[in-house]
């Protein structure tokens, strides 16, 4: 098989993918829970096809007068996924945290504080000592990578605290992000392989199309499958999580919050142990007297 032709059947399997993605995504309704996904898909599902087809122009012999058209709507839309992505981000952490809302609305101020940290040091990074249009690709990619480790760090929260959080597995929000998680891992790993003046059909490039097939399979799988349904959270009250959503519900707020924490007997115990002591010690002698 061409390797051409290969990597344009790996392209039509990817938008494929996408657009029974979005259909499975609006036709269950998922879009009034995650509506900056559904922004998302549609961005995804409704460029993919044009930018295809600006691709093939401008790499034809006589197409070098396309690049501007393929050029400036290509990282136009990069540049909108990844502020899109943010929000994607944002929603699926709101979400996993919703029967909690203190936890809710503290964990949302912290996220947009570490994105703005994320975002800032990833800029850092550009050379604005000679402004130009090849600035705007150094821009999207690292405005793409701040919001890609917001989505890796989503990935280990939702890890590390689905079972404190009472997330399934089978639960939408949390395939979600693990599909992103994958498509991030994948984009870093290969943009440290591939060089960046790399053919389109290279064996890597096959690779790197095979980890974004393997995520939005991945979503279809979720999108697919029935959800369980969504049972309300219900803590005891000692338990840490909800001590601490009420700690985080009562910040910010001027009340003044009393944290109950386990008396600590051991001081009392040996008091008493010696008070038992010498009153046993007493009632022994004042018997052998009498």
């Amino acid at each position: 098989m061409p390797l051409d032709f290969a990597m344009s059947l790996l392209s039509v399997v990817e938008f494929a993918l996408w657009a029974v993605l979005g259909f499975l995504f609006w036709t269950k309704g998922m879009h009034r829970r995650f509506p900056a996904m559904s922004f998302y898909l549609a961005l995804r599902v409704g460029s993919m096809p044009v930018l295809v087809g600006l691709l093939y122009l401008q790499a034809q012999p006589w197409g070098h007068q396309y690049f501007p058209f393929y050029f400036y709507p290509y990282w136009a839309v990069y540049i909108a996924s990844a502020v899109t992505l943010f929000f994607v981000t944002l929603e699926i952490f709101r979400s996993v945290l919703a029967p909690f809302s203190g936890l809710k609305r503290l964990g949302t101020v912290v996220f947009r504080w570490a994105a703005l940290v994320s975002l800032l040091a990833s800029l850092a990074s550009i050379s604005y000592a000679h402004p130009s249009v090849s600035m705007i690709p150094e821009f999207a990619v690292a405005l793409m990578r701040s919001v890609s480790i917001l989505e890796l760090c989503l990935l280990g929260f939702l890890c590390l605290c689905m079972n404190a959080l009472r997330l399934s597995v089978r639960d939408i929000a949390f395939g979600l992000g693990l599909g992103f998680g994958l498509m991030c891992a994948n984009d870093f790993i290969f943009a440290a392989l591939i060089p960046g003046n790399c053919s389109l059909t290279t064996p890597l490039q096959f690779a790197y199309e095979s980890g974004i097939l393997l995520s939005l399979g991945t979503w279809v799988a979720y999108c697919a499958l029935p959800e369980p349904a969504r049972e309300p959270v219900v803590m005891p009250a000692n338990s840490t999580i909800y001590r601490w959503n009420e700690i985080a519900s009562a910040l910010g707020h001027g009340t003044q919050v009393a944290v109950q924490q386990p008396a600590n007997g051991f001081f009392l115990t040996d008091v008493e142990k010696v008070v038992d002591k010498v009153l046993t010690r007493n009632l022994a002698g004042n018997e052998s007297k009498s």
